[in-house]
Order: structure tokens, then sequence, then C-alpha cells
């Protein structure tokens, strides 16, 4: 009998173990989420590097991360801000390597309690961002944060602040539409940007006799040309500034851009210091000038950022794809066929300077996938030129020979499949 009852009692023992054992296991198992969790609390992201480029049409922001990140984007109004938010984060990097530029004025960052951090990106007015992902980095080690942020109009970030969603997590952007927008343009409708060279602090040249500045010129002709192109049937025509302000060189080749333009026109109204030289010139973008003439005056034009106290800033590499990609010789290529259309408008109606198609490396011309010309329409320098250019009739004119070339330019690409 004692005997039974010693196997009955190692029995018992042996399922009790056997149940403490499953139990334990089962204990474990449902522990495993929350360590999982705990540790990865304990060890949050690294940013170990960031890096920023750009002016004030458009900036990038690059972040460097141990491992894949995942954010959020919001925009909040006044002042305007973008608000990115990440899980627990710990930036490695040095302060100046994410100093403000560009688009940004003021950029914080740091943790925001044990679960979260967030990067404040305080703007110089009304941006989005046009781009926001995460890649892995090429060699493997992690991943990167890229922002590209560019320059939007007051209602359509007003639109964004309005419509966004707190609670969306999803790791991609919200956009909006560009500025300034055609109006109404509809599908297949070819698109140009007309833009009225300087503006604002930036008068440009000054008449000879009746001291007219430049900008008031360039503008009046931009208006003509404009409602010129919009009387025609499939042409939708919008200026890049409609009053009397500053546009960086960059900022007019974003708005062309964005606008999905398919000619850029820039209209100017220089000075010589030959003041015998009269006529019209037209110029498009190349590395190396045609001449001193062309140098001198892309010289001077490029340096309109710094008359209002832009920095003007040659973009490293890290910024390639944001301001040229493979189709800039193509789109060379369709600026001299361009040029030679407004020239054979031109021809036998009005006056043009000796070899009037010439080129230089003219900044406000740099839009990698947009034919660009600039027009010198005439010379404020010239007595004969300047009378011409406030005289409205002559520059109605203008505008009506500039909308044949432009007709005859896009009848050439849609001939030629484009």
């Amino acid at each position: 009998m004692f005997k039974r009852a010693r196997i009955a009692a190692k029995s018992a023992a042996r399922r009790s173990t056997f149940a403490r054992r499953v139990l334990a296991a089962l204990l474990a198992a449902s522990l495993l989420p929350a360590a999982a969790s705990s540790v990865e609390a304990r060890d949050p992201l690294l940013a170990y590097g960031a890096r920023i480029v750009g002016d004030d049409a458009r900036t990038r922001i690059v972040i460097d991360f141990d491992r894949e990140p995942r954010f959020s984007v919001h925009y909040i109004a006044n002042p305007e801000r973008i608000v990115v938010d990440l899980p627990a984060t710990a930036f490695g990097f040095s302060a100046k390597d994410l100093a403000a530029r560009g688009l940004f004025k003021d950029i914080r960052y740091g943790k925001m309690d044990e679960e979260s951090a967030r990067i404040v990106l305080t703007t110089a007015g009304p941006v989005k961002l046009a781009l926001a992902k995460v890649q892995a980095d090429e060699t493997g080690n992690g991943h990167r944060l890229v922002l590209d942020a560019e320059m939007i109009d007051k209602k359509a970030f007003a639109e964004l602040v309005k419509t966004q969603s707190w609670s969306d997590r999803t790791e991609a952007a919200q956009t909006t539409s560009a500025i300034p927008a055609p109006q109404k343009a509809a599908p297949g409708d070819f698109v140009i940007a007309v833009d009225a060279g300087h503006g604002g602090i930036d008068t440009g040249a000054i008449g000879v006799d009746t001291k007219t500045e430049e900008k008031q010129v360039t503008l009046a002709f931009a208006k003509a040309l404009t409602d010129r192109l919009n009387k025609e049937p499939g042409i939708k025509a919008f200026l890049t500034r409609e009053d009397d302000e500053f546009l960086s060189l960059s900022q007019r080749v974003l708005i062309a851009r964005q606008n999905h333009a398919g000619l850029f026109i820039s209209l100017h109204a220089d000075t010589l210091k030959q003041k015998d030289i009269r006529g019209a010139t037209v110029y498009t973008i190349s590395d190396k000038a045609s001449d001193k003439l062309a140098a001198d005056l892309a010289e001077r034009e490029n340096l309109s950022d710094q008359i209002a106290g832009k920095e003007t800033v040659a973009e490293p590499p890290e910024v390639a794809d944001i301001l040229l990609d493979l189709t800039r010789r193509e789109t060379q290529a369709f600026s001299i066929s361009l040029a030679e259309s407004v020239l054979n408008s031109f021809k036998d109606q009005v006056g043009t300077i000796n070899n009037p198609h010439r080129h230089a490396g003219f900044r406000v011309l740099q839009a990698p996938d947009v034919p660009s010309i600039l027009l010198e329409i005439g010379f404020l320098s010239n007595a004969e030129d300047e009378k011409l250019l406030l005289d409205e009739a002559w520059r109605g004119k203008i505008a009506g020979l500039l909308t044949d070339a432009v007709k005859r330019y896009r009848a050439a690409v849609i001939a030629n499949g484009g």
C-alpha cells in the first residue's frame, strides 16, 4: 500500500513539475512582445548624420538613420512650420550639420517623450514637402530620410493645414497645387510661363532719358504677351510675377516647373555702356558664353539675387537631381529652336543687334526640362530703344510677333511627335 502511495506521489510531482514548466513557457511567450517593446524603447533610432542644401525656392534635408524610421508630416500656421514626427530617436549629429538655410529660418529637433521625437522646421514663408521618403543607404548600413521642400502660396498652405489629419501616420508627404496656377488649363493645353525680369527691390536697368525702371517695362510687356497668348486656342500663359514683387532666380525657375510649363520666356530691357547699340537679342543657356557681351549680361543678371540680399550658392552634387536631369541636352535643343522661331518672326519687323541669337550661363534659364529663352526686347541705354519700349502700340506688336513664334514652335514640336 505504501509502495502504491509513493508511486502516486511521484506521479503527481512529475505532473506538477510539467505543469509549472508549461505555465512558465506560456508566461514567457506572452511576455515576449512586451519585452521586445521594452527593448525597442530602450534602444531608440540613431540619427547619426544630416545635411541640408538648396536655396529660397527649394531646399533638401537628408538625415541618416541606423535603421528604417517611421514618420509623419504635418503643417502648422502662424508662423508656418513643418512638423516631422518620429519614434524615439537619439540625434547624434552636430547642430551645424542641420543649420537653417534656404527655405528654413529655424530648425529644431529632440525628444518628445519616451516613445517619440520631433523635428520642427520653421519656414521663411509658405512651404510644402514635395517629397518625403525613406530610402535604404547604398552601403546597406542604414536608411535615410529625404525631405524636399519647395515654396507654395499662402492659399495652398492654408489648404494643407485645413485638410491634413494628425492621426495619419503615412510616410507620404501631402502635396498641393503649385503657384501661381494657370487659369483653368485644360488637358493638352500648351502652358507658357512669361517671366517679367527684375521686380521689387531689384529695379533692373534705368532708362537713359525718362529714368523708367526696367522692372516696370518688363512687367508691362509680360502682361501684354500673356494676354495675347491666352487669346490663342490651346495655349495658356501665366505670369511668374503679377505685380512689383521680388522673385529670386530660382523661384522663377521653380514656378515654371511647378506649373508644368512647356516654355519659359524671360523678358528684359537692359543697359549697355555702348549707348549706340540697340535692338532685340535672344539668349539661350550654355555653360560657355558665346561672346563677351553675352557673358557680361549673364553676370549682371545673375547678380539679381545679391541685390535683394539673397545668397547665391553653387549647389553640391547632392542636389543635382533637383536642378538638372538627363533631359537637359534635349531641352537646350528645343530652346534653340524657340530662339530661332522668335528671330524669324522679328525679321524685317523688329530691329535686332548683330548676331541676335547668343548664349551664356543665365541662372534664370536653368530649368532642365523647360525650354527657355531670355529676350532682351531692347536697351534702355539707347534713347531710340527707350521710346519704343514705352510705346504701347509697339508693345502690342512685339506681343503679336512673339505669339506667332510660339505657335510655329508648338506646331513643329507636335509635328515631330512632341
